[in-house]
């Protein structure tokens, strides 16, 4: 197990006692499952992922590309909503990344 694997494994642990969001550990755990199946815990593929760890996929890049970070500054709107139109089907739900492109083109979400 790798030192990322083993992070997540060990937040998921600490949040067994968690039970106000419902599957919070498998969220923890699996949040970096790819749609396609090349992610990583355990190379989870489409709907073998937890619906809550696939949405917290695409809003964690979201919120990567959408704040400033110490290495970088936010990326411009264009450059988010392409890199989440280029994950459809690879590394995000492409129904969940749709809802996503959704509230952005709406302004739901401002960026």
């Amino acid at each position: 197990m790798g030192r990322n694997e083993k992070t997540y494994y060990l937040w998921s642990r600490s949040l067994r006692g968690f039970k106000e969001i419902e599957n919070v550990t498998k969220v923890a755990l699996y949040h970096h499952e790819r749609f396609d199946g090349k992610g990583y815990m355990e190379g989870l593929k489409g709907e073998e992922i937890p619906l809550e760890a696939r949405i917290v996929c695409v809003a964690d890049s979201f919120d990567a590309m959408a704040t400033d970070r110490a290495y970088r500054p936010h990326l411009p709107k264009n450059i988010i909503v392409s890199e989440l139109k280029k994950g459809e089907g690879t590394q995000f739900d492409p129904k969940i990344a749709q809802a996503m492109l959704n509230l952005i083109s709406t302004g739901k979400i401002k960026i």
